[in-house]
């Protein structure tokens, strides 16, 4: 693991999803040590193990086995050690439902799943440079779906 670097962790099922994020953070110009976890028990099993360290971003997918997502935001969100992490909702779900309930939950951002790389890059970029004290303290529901023009 690279010192200073950006610690990112992919919550995901989908394997090809997992490869193109992965591909995509190696393209991208900022040093990231990147990990997965492939569903949601193993993304809490992950977190509440005080071994590991917390994500200083974390993608989170909806729609996974054992636990759903949502079901992950809450519990990361209720419990004080894990409440703070950056969480950026990574689904291929557009629905307003999804929106507005992950919105109220706490996440920090939502992102459709792009499906080409090149908008992907530009996602990930995005996500990482943000600075997100300022980009927290902001928030509401106009800026929560991510939008790149």
């Amino acid at each position: 693991m690279q010192k200073n670097a950006l610690y990112i962790l992919l919550a995901d099922d989908d394997e090809d999803d997992r490869l193109f994020f992965k591909d995509a953070f190696e393209e991208i110009k900022i040093q990231t040590n990147v990990d997965f976890v492939h569903d949601g028990m193993q993304l809490m099993d992950h977190l509440h193990n005080p071994d590991n360290k917390l994500p200083d971003i974390l993608f989170l997918d909806l729609n996974m086995p054992k636990k759903t997502g949502k079901e992950c935001l809450i519990e990361i969100k209720k419990t004080e050690r894990l409440k703070n992490i950056i969480i950026a909702i990574y689904s291929t779900s557009s629905s307003e439902e999804d929106i507005e309930d992950t919105f109220i939950q706490g996440a920090n951002i939502y992102i459709k799943k792009p499906s080409d790389f090149n908008t992907l890059k530009k996602i990930i970029n995005e996500v990482v440079t943000v600075n997100w004290h300022y980009h927290t303290s902001g928030l509401n529901r106009d800026n929560f779906l991510l939008r790149l023009k």
